[in-house]
């Protein structure tokens, strides 16, 4: 399975340009790797521009979903569609769109976990849905959304349902860059899975975002990593028959006694 990775630095504000960035992207990208699986980072049609959301989200993930659909059919290929800002029933909410090479809408989710740092509160609506496992070319995958990274209770329901790859799209800032590469390190190890991750560069009012998008292997290898400041394209091929590997060699999970635990998950 070959993954092309966007760390991408996004035009604040402004849809219609970062649709046309990520469209050339892809065109370029399609040329030289010829990926299978293509991801994008957090709010990347506008970036975290939450004053303005009236003025710039989606509504009903109208305009992102035919965007990603024409681009999946276009040059066949799946795409983790990252998140953008979408207005549905009266609020906004930070939304996910996975498509497959076949133009299908395979599965969206919305960021469950609101971050207070950012007063998102105040703006954005949280998801009422845990993220669930759904499946591109007969592979168990997950999607979590930049701050969810710090609740690995939903990490392991994604892995006790099979997943085998999760994928992380972040707006994350360089101000815990630790955390960001720590984090992803023990939820590949603690659940024997693939991180995929997408973070975004660049500075928004005056957060600078860390980059070092990942990709990790079910022992917690980092296997690639981007730079902290660049825009750039990781691209890397994933062998699935590790995950049943390890979890073969280390079986933690008929090791588990959820019983005895104060929180059964």
């Amino acid at each position: 399975m070959k993954y092309s990775i966007y760390q991408m630095d996004i035009i604040a504000g402004k849809p219609d340009a970062n649709r046309m960035k990520v469209r050339h992207w892809l065109e370029a990208e399609m040329k030289e790797n010829k990926p299978d699986i293509v991801v994008l980072p957090e709010m990347w049609t506008t970036a975290y521009t939450l004053k303005a959301l009236d003025k710039v989200a989606d509504t009903n993930g109208a305009k992102t979903k035919s965007f990603l659909k024409e681009l999946a059919l276009t040059f066949k290929v799946n795409i983790i569609g990252g998140s953008v800002a979408n207005q549905k029933d009266g609020k906004f909410y930070n939304s996910s769109f996975v498509f497959s090479r076949n133009g299908d809408l395979v599965y969206e989710y919305d960021k469950v976990h609101l971050v207070p740092m950012l007063n998102e509160h105040d703006f954005l609506a949280g998801g009422e849905k845990v993220p669930e496992v759904f499946e591109l070319e007969g592979i168990k995958m997950g999607l979590i959304i930049c701050y969810d990274l710090r609740f690995p209770e939903i990490i392991r329901s994604l892995a006790l349902d099979g997943a085998q790859v999760l994928h992380v799209v972040a707006e994350w800032p360089a101000a815990r860059t630790r955390h960001w590469k720590v984090l992803q390190t023990a939820r590949a190890i603690e659940n024997q899975m693939y991180v995929v991750s997408a973070n975004r560069v660049g500075e928004y009012d005056g957060v600078e975002f860390a980059g070092a998008s990942m990709a990790i292997d079910p022992w917690g290898d980092v296997l690639l990593e981007a730079s902290e400041e660049d825009e750039e394209t990781l691209s890397i091929s994933l062998d699935l028959d590790k995950v049943e590997k390890v979890r073969r060699e280390v079986p933690i999970f008929t090791s588990r006694v959820p019983h005895l635990y104060k929180k059964e998950i």
